[in-house]
């Protein structure tokens, strides 16, 4: 078999990892060992908060629904048993949504659930 020189290719996967870590401090960007450490956890944190970022954004509805049901005389607990009672089905995203641009319309909605239920 003819013998394979490596060179090149190495350099392009060198490079290719020194252009992932472009943004690091120290010799994180500059030399392919450490480059490549920080590539690999710098992968792991991205993946696993991108999972850990729903459920961030699940606590700020939560907080934002809380926020508006307690101006209306009701605790969270209480509205989303009031919601579930009376058959109205949005989920927390649009509740949110709703009690920050639109607060009449949520307002009228959480009377309507208090005359449902």
């Amino acid at each position: 078999m003819p013998r394979v020189k490596r060179g090149v290719t190495a350099h392009h996967r060198h490079k290719k990892m020194l252009a992932i870590t472009k943004g690091q401090r120290a010799s994180r960007h500059s030399l392919y060992r450490r480059a490549h450490e920080a590539m690999l956890h710098s992968l792991s944190y991205a993946y696993q908060h991108r999972r850990e970022r729903k459920g961030d954004m699940r606590r700020l509805w939560i907080l934002r629904i809380n926020a508006a049901s307690r101006a209306q005389g009701l605790k969270y607990g209480q509205l989303m048993d009031l919601l579930k009672r009376s058959g109205i089905g949005l989920n927390r995203k649009m509740l949110a949504e709703m009690a920050v641009r639109e607060p009449e319309a949520f307002n009228n909605l959480v009377n309507t659930a208090r005359e449902k239920a």
